[in-house]
């Protein structure tokens, strides 16, 4: 399966595509959210990616508040979920100055909608439409932005194997073009996480859903969680990104820096070419080492013309002079005769052979 983003191919035969997650990272400040545009870009992304939301729209502070306590990784914050949420939306009259910064840095602009109105706002900016994990269940919204005929990016976090079958086919039967990331929403930025990314769902992914594009969404520290997922198929990486993972929010701890990011892209683009292709070959790089590694049949001692080979009068060395009997013919030459003198160590050609 392959598909378009923007100018870019995805798909196994493809560069993977990084999406730098700026999210809440922008701290409020338009001016901030174009700078990391520009860091982001010049750590390798390929694209910036923002998060359309309002708090009324996307988190119920009654229902919050009535749970008598934060959890999760919102235990950690100082605000309620609803502050916390009001202080993170981007407004509206953001988008155009960031996609148009996007596009003059030559980065893709995203953001993932958390509602109706935000969808359909955004889908004259974006080449694909990214759903958050916690709306997996809400078929309304999957059917809504399937129906926009763009590729969707669905994350896969906090949800069982039947919650990813249901969304996935209610997209598929609207929309083909899907890009399904394997995903933990636990964003404590905690090692454990670790134990619960599970990169192997990715064979599960592979086996169901054969015709989709399968990517990343990653909240653990550093790259190896993606290396193992590039390596595992996956062509989408979607990772949140910062300039300082001190600052006070909601996503800068787990987030990678632009150094970060650039060991991320530069390691994983190692590993692309380290991937290569299925077909078992012999290596453009390593021709001579079939000479100089394997080994031809040689004369064990001097060999006078006439004399009849015997097995051990046959040494099996290196190394494998081009046009020297190889060693898997060893028997054929038991009871053939030299037909000239041969020194030892010297390789056993046919035409120095006689029946």
């Amino acid at each position: 399966m392959t598909l378009k983003i923007g100018n870019h191919q995805i798909g196994l035969e493809h560069p993977t595509y990084f999406i730098a997650d700026i999210s809440a990272n922008h701290d409020g400040s338009l001016e901030r959210a174009l700078s990391l545009i520009h860091l982001a870009r010049e750590a390798g992304a390929d694209a910036a990616k923002f998060q359309n939301f309002r708090a009324p729209k996307i988190v119920s502070d009654y229902g919050f508040k009535a749970m008598q306590g934060q959890v999760s990784h919102q235990a950690t914050w100082k605000k309620s979920v609803f502050e916390v949420y009001s202080d993170a939306s981007i407004p509206f009259d953001w988008t155009p100055v960031l996609k148009e910064e996007c596009d003059r840095v030559g980065i893709d602009y995203f953001s993932s909608p958390y509602d109706f109105e935000a969808v359909d706002y955004l889908d004259s900016f974006v080449p694909a439409h990214k759903i958050g994990s916690g709306d997996i269940d809400w078929l309304e919204m999957l059917e809504h932005i399937a129906r926009k005929g763009k590729p969707v990016i669905l994350s896969t976090g906090a949800a069982d194997l039947g919650d990813v079958q249901q969304a996935v086919h209610t997209i598929l039967a609207i929309n083909r073009q899907l890009v399904l990331l394997q995903c933990n929403t636990n964003y404590t930025a905690s090692p454990v996480n670790f134990d619960h990314i599970h990169l192997r769902v990715l064979n599960t992914y592979h086996t169901l859903f054969p015709d989709v594009v399968l990517g990343l969404s990653d909240h653990t520290h550093g790259h190896a969680t993606v290396l193992g997922a590039v390596a595992l198929g996956a062509r989408v990486v979607e990772k949140h990104f910062t300039d300082d993972t001190s600052r006070t929010g909601p996503d800068h701890p787990f987030s990678m820096t632009p150094a970060t990011w650039r060991e991320m892209v530069d390691r994983t683009r190692e590993l692309e070419r380290a991937l290569g292709s299925a077909n078992k070959t012999i290596g453009g790089n390593e021709t001579d080492t079939t000479v100089v590694q394997r080994r031809c049949l040689r004369s064990a001692r001097d060999i006078k013309s006439g004399e009849v080979f015997t097995r051990e009068m046959i040494d099996v060395l290196r190394p494998a002079t081009p046009g020297a009997i190889k060693q898997d013919q060893v028997t054929k030459i038991i009871g053939t005769h030299a037909l000239k003198d041969i020194p030892m160590g010297k390789e056993l050609r046919w035409v120095d052979l006689g029946e």
